[in-house]
């Protein structure tokens, strides 16, 4: 590719260099949109955490007293599927955030600019093409963590005072609710950033650094999915072929144990008390019981710790990377008097 290149005069060109005021300043119709989407997200999950769990749980008390013990139903069902509902959308919308934020860096912040020359002017007034994309950086970083990081931090008070009070809350382990109860969902919206400054660089195309972004962050949760269960040490229980599997949590592997203590894979016949017939398979493979491996709840910030440390690694690599390609980009050496191209 060719070289941005810089006007060798660029710096006397202004008496003062643009600070983070001009990029409010730019981006000032984005950072109304954010506040109020944390603004709403916020307002529903205090709502939930509040009166929409305390009628719920009164709902489902009712249920369970008066529809399971005595035969008579006397509850309210609009208060379960208000709280069902309500606890939906927010988790879905906060699941969303990261790649809401990796479109808007990929796309506006970064690859627009790029695209329109809008970010080559800005070189030309002072404001040094490293400076630039720290500037970029650095203020949204802010911004994102302290709003995602609020609506996680609300949505872990929320599901906690739901949680044994609601017969259908969602369990810790629920794929949408593991990470919007902590710290991942904060780092996915960093590497979405990352993701959008290096698309940028990369690209300098808005619909490319948008899609390079986007995939990022798919990328990076998928990953982090598969890893999570093995980044800490888990626990495994072992069960009778009466009983079956008996276990909740965060599941690793499972299957039958055999007469050696072999771990070998369930052929899906069920538990023995259920039908008598799988005790004739489960003999034929010298079984004795199932085991389960997996993490109970006491593992769930081990868990979203190591995978966060993780996550946020692969953002900072993200970042080195954009920084080191906007260097190489933006290096002007002179070859006979003419820019050499990289």
């Amino acid at each position: 590719m060719t070289a941005l290149a810089l006007s060798p005069d660029a710096s006397k060109t202004t008496g003062h260099t643009p600070g983070a005021g001009w990029l409010f300043r730019l981006h000032r119709p984005a950072l109304y949109v954010w506040i109020a989407v944390v603004a709403v997200l916020a307002a529903g999950l205090v709502w939930l955490w509040g009166p929409l769990t305390d009628s719920s749980a009164a709902a489902w008390r009712e249920y369970n007293e008066f529809c399971i013990k005595r035969g008579s139903c006397h509850y309210d069902p609009d208060a379960i599927v208000r709280y069902k509902d309500v606890y939906g959308y927010t988790t879905g919308a906060l699941t969303a955030l990261p790649f809401v934020v990796a479109a808007w860096a990929g796309a506006a912040l970064f690859g627009r600019e790029l695209e329109h020359g809008t970010a080559q002017l800005a070189w030309t007034q002072g404001l040094s093409p490293a400076r630039w994309l720290a500037t970029k950086l650095i203020v949204p970083t802010i911004l994102v963590t302290a709003g995602t990081g609020l609506l996680v931090t609300l949505h872990r008070l929320m599901w906690s005072a739901g949680d044994g009070r609601i017969d259908t809350a969602k369990s810790w382990y629920d794929n949408l609710t593991l990470h919007t109860n902590g710290p991942t969902t904060v780092a996915f919206a960093l590497t979405g950033l990352a993701g959008g400054a290096l698309g940028g660089v990369l690209l300098r195309r808005t619909l490319p650094a948008l899609t390079f972004a986007l995939t990022g962050v798919a990328a990076t949760r998928f990953l982090a999915d598969q890893l999570m269960p093995h980044l800490w040490p888990a626990i495994t229980r072992v069960t009778s072929l009466d009983d079956g599997y008996q276990s909740a949590g965060l599941g690793v592997d499972s299957g039958l144990v055999t007469a050696t203590g072999a771990h070998i894979a369930d052929p899906g016949c069920g538990p023995t008390s259920v039908s008598s017939t799988c005790k004739t398979v489960y003999d034929g493979l010298d079984a004795t019981g199932f085991y389960t491996t997996y993490h109970p709840e006491s593992h769930y910030w081990p868990l979203q710790l190591t995978t966060t440390a993780l996550v946020v690694a692969v953002a900072a690599a993200l970042a080195v990377a954009a920084f080191v390609l906007l260097e190489r980009a933006t290096a002007t050496p002179t070859r006979g008097g003419r820019e050499a191209s990289v």
